[in-house]
């Protein structure tokens, strides 16, 4: 919005930084974190007021629940509000509001963060850990997806690029036309699998979140990389016209996930719950069908699909031998008992377990986000 406010510019030459993407990537990044922090206390306030504690389950893991699970049960959830509110406040003030790609990613954001939130409702009300269907999870998902891919394809700067299918390394789309069933598929496996797999991983205080903002940073790159001519020219990438905006939003992204994480660390004061984490795996997975990174998102969020993979492999395991894989899945509380475990024949503190987890695996997502941005060079 404060971007048109540079056609003034001839009345006060400061106003033309407005103009300047990366100025306004910063300044939206900087807002989410001040917005986060100033309505981050209220949210908390107003969520216990209302009850609105998680949920914690104990059948499966019992050692884990009696060392460091149990304590959370209370602790408020459905918290992913604030990172919507930081987002979608941010975004509308320093990015184009107009631009369809701002548009499409930020409607994705809200409308998966709307599925989370009627999952997260219906634990809190039930007072159990089960929400919303599967069922109803994967309609609703459907629903939303047919829309992106008509928007996508009705939209003039998108629908060249709509039905293309890039792979990393290469420079040239591998299939030019996927077709409209295909292209459907594909799109309902990168934003299902990325909000799944978001999803799991919000188990331990900041560990979602935290792997969020360096996914976000990633794509922030990346953004700018495909929304610039030059840039996309010499690196041999597709330019998307017009996405240059997603830089902004992916800087929102980020600056909402750090303030969050100011809560969320631990021990955290809130959860994100269902409605942060379907949100957050939605908007990263939207940014990277609109700028044609769709399988970078394999590498830029490799602690994610480690995740993911854990609790498929698990199962898979489980249903065909009768044995498990991992100690518990997903992959974090696997190691989660095993650092329990040598840290009381260490005889360490075992407080300090899931916080040297929590780091490890952010450090791991990391260097994960700069290997996929590496991958822009590598064609």
């Amino acid at each position: 919005m404060l971007y048109y406010l540079s056609a003034f510019e001839e009345f006060f030459g400061p106003l033309r930084i407005l103009q300047y993407i990366t100025f306004r990537t910063f300044s939206a990044a900087g807002t989410a974190f001040l917005l986060s922090l100033l309505f981050g206390p209220g949210v908390i306030r107003a969520l216990r007021r209302l009850k609105v504690g998680q949920q914690v389950r104990r059948e499966h893991v019992e050692a884990l629940h009696e060392t460091f699970h149990g304590k959370k049960q209370g602790t408020p959830t459905m918290g992913g509000v604030l990172i919507l509110l930081a987002v979608t406040l941010s975004t509308l003030l320093w990015a184009v509001p107009t631009n369809g790609y701002v548009l499409m990613v930020l409607a994705t954001m809200l409308f998966m963060g709307g599925i989370g939130f009627l999952d997260d409702y219906q634990k809190v009300t039930r007072r159990q850990s089960k929400g919303l269907s599967a069922r109803g999870k994967v309609v609703l998902q459907s629903i939303w997806i047919f829309v992106v891919l008509a928007a996508l394809l009705w939209w003039e700067p998108s629908s060249h690029h709509a039905k293309q299918l890039m792979v990393p390394f290469f420079k040239d789309p591998v299939i030019r036309d996927m077709g409209i069933i295909a292209a459907f598929l594909f799109l309902y496996f990168v934003m299902v699998g990325a909000s799944n797999a978001v999803n799991l991983t919000d188990g331990l205080d900041g560990l979602a979140v935290g792997c969020s903002g360096s996914v976000a940073l990633a794509y922030l790159v990346m953004a700018y990389v495909a929304g610039h001519v030059g840039f996309a020219t010499y690196l041999q990438i597709p330019y998307i016209a017009a996405s240059g905006e997603l830089t902004v939003f992916c800087g929102a992204l980020l600056g909402a996930c750090l303030g969050f994480l100011w809560f969320n660390c631990h021990p955290a004061r809130v959860f994100m719950g269902d409605t942060g984490s379907l949100a957050l795996g939605g908007a990263i997975a939207m940014v990277a069908i609109c700028i044609k990174q769709e399988l970078v998102l394999i590498i830029v969020g490799g602690v994610f699909v480690m995740e993911a993979m854990s609790v498929l492999l698990q199962v898979g395991s489980f249903k065909l031998t009768g044995r498990r894989i991992f100690r518990c899945s997903p992959i974090h509380h696997h190691f989660e008992l095993l650092e329990k475990e040598r840290a009381e024949r260490e005889k360490r503190d075992v407080e300090v377990v899931e916080t040297m987890i929590v780091t490890r695996f952010w450090i791991l997502s990391i260097i994960f986000a700069l290997m996929g941005v590496a991958t822009l060079k590598i064609r």
